[in-house]
């Protein structure tokens, strides 16, 4: 692969990774949780949430595939099957009303932010796909920009949060899932016509 397809696969692969990941979507959560702790202890919350959503998701691109041969799983069934949890995800998010009520704990970074809110259905179901399509160099550079670009905004949250309002990166987050719906029709469209061809 050389480097114009590579940054051309990396571009194709980034965007919707970005969209799956959502950290401006997820940012009102996350301060809403640290809100009132030290700020060694939320800077410590970030690279615990950064660190597993890393190995969770790179684990998943690594292995996911084996689980699906081993039962016989084409990835056309799991871009379709992918694109409906995609498409109920983000659909859900458009519609829902109020925030989740979590509750921060010591292993907050790990569990729940880390995983399943940063590295959660979304996030996997696209890299996965994602690999599929573009191998896992550009996939996993996409994901590598993606956490920093996460972790970046996290760290800054207070900053963000007085700049945009907390309502403005709700609906930052409702723009993002409407792309998501949009990104998971394609997925299922994808997955469909690939088997009518095969």
């Amino acid at each position: 692969m050389d480097f114009i397809e590579l940054w051309k696969t990396f571009l194709l692969s980034v965007i919707p990774i970005m969209v799956a990941l959502d950290a401006p979507g997820t940012l009102p959560i996350y301060v809403g949780l640290t809100e009132g702790l030290e700020k060694q202890e939320r800077k410590r919350i970030v690279r615990q949430s950064i660190l597993t959503a890393f190995f969770v998701t790179v684990g998943f691109i690594l292995v996911g595939r084996a689980i699906f041969n081993a039962l016989g799983i084409l990835v056309e069934d799991f871009m379709i099957a992918g694109g409906i949890v995609l498409l109920i995800i983000a659909a859900s998010d458009i519609v829902r009303a109020g925030e989740r009520k979590i509750v921060a704990t010591s292993t907050f970074g790990v569990v729940p932010l880390g995983t399943p809110i940063i590295a959660g259905p979304a996030m996997l179901t696209t890299t996965l796909v994602l690999q599929g399509s573009y191998g896992y160099v550009p996939v996993v550079l996409s994901l590598v920009v993606n956490l920093l670009l996460a972790w970046i905004i996290f760290a800054q949250s207070d900053r963000i949060i007085r700049l945009i309002g907390i309502n403005g990166s709700r609906a930052f987050a409702k723009v993002a899932a409407l792309i998501l719906t949009a990104f998971a029709v394609k997925m299922i469209r994808s997955g469909v016509y690939k088997l009518i061809e095969g």
